[in-house]
């Protein structure tokens, strides 16, 4: 049964990072055609001639932002489709019901040395949580039977097989975690690039004409800031996911190392 994990774990990964880029490149396609079809209708700019039209409203002003406005609503997109992957992974992941009382339940049935009855609490609960406990309560149901192992090595064989369930429920918890992270630091950046560019040509478009026009001057400069209130928008909603779906998964992870502490514990006072 061992060997059988590991390869589930494998493929069940080669999905996710096929999900991860699909669901990337949708989301760049997806920009570039709000970018052209929508932003940049001809309803939204004034004779409806989106390069030299004035923008007629917000739409349209998104659009004069230039060819880095197609990236930041990519960002955006990204972090929106695993923000809604993350709820649902961690959703799954949490079981039904509380796990702090979960736990302590667990900890009652143990401490009335109830072993099977807090199995079928595993299977009613389901979830990460449910499963490590799960498994270190099988191998406890097993090393107790095994006469040829000392207190010692049972205990230690219990906390080893408490430990591998943990580390194969991990990670799918924390993926693409790592994706989020990196769009919390690049909107920004990107948006700033984008308004260095807007602010570069706008002030070029000046320089050229000669005779400085205020007007056009401050229709340039609010045009390039839009690049950097798209970035600063992907970025704050980006920080906000990531810090929540880390403190869910530190709370998981608090409740698997304490159900563990509680099952090796427990072991030691009945054997």
């Amino acid at each position: 049964m061992s060997n059988n994990k590991p390869q589930q774990k494998s493929t069940g990964g080669g999905l996710k990072n096929l999900f991860a880029g699909g669901a990337i490149l949708f989301a760049l396609a997806l920009g570039i055609l709000i970018y052209v079809f929508l932003l940049g209708d001809k309803s939204n700019f004034e004779g409806g001639d989106p390069v030299k039209g004035h923008p007629l409203n917000m739409l349209g002003t998104i659009h004069k932002g230039g060819i880095i406005v197609p990236l930041l609503i990519c960002v955006n997109i990204v972090v929106l489709i695993f923000a809604i992957e993350r709820f649902m992974t961690i959703f799954k992941a949490n079981g039904k019901g509380s796990l702090s009382t979960f736990v302590r339940k667990v900890q009652g049935l143990m401490s009335a040395n109830q072993v099977d009855d807090a199995i079928k609490a595993c299977d009613a609960q389901q979830g990460s949580l449910a499963n490590v406990v799960r498994s270190g309560l099988e191998r406890y149901k097993l090393v107790a039977k095994d006469a040829t192992l000392d207190r010692d090595a049972k205990a230690a064989a219990i906390q080893k097989e408490l430990e591998e369930a943990t580390t194969l429920e991990l990670p799918m918890l924390s993926k693409n975690l790592v994706i989020i992270s990196t769009c919390a630091s690049i909107g920004t950046l990107i948006g700033l690039i984008g308004t260095v560019v807007g602010m570069i040509r706008a002030f070029s478009a000046l320089s050229a004409q000669g005779a400085p026009d205020t007007a056009q001057l401050a229709t340039g400069i609010s045009e390039a800031l839009i690049n950097t209130a798209l970035g600063i928008i992907a970025s704050t909603i980006a920080i906000v996911l990531y810090n929540y779906f880390s403190t869910r998964i530190d709370g998981m992870t608090y409740s698997m190392d304490e159900a563990s502490y509680s099952i090796v514990q427990n072991f030691h006072a009945n054997n």
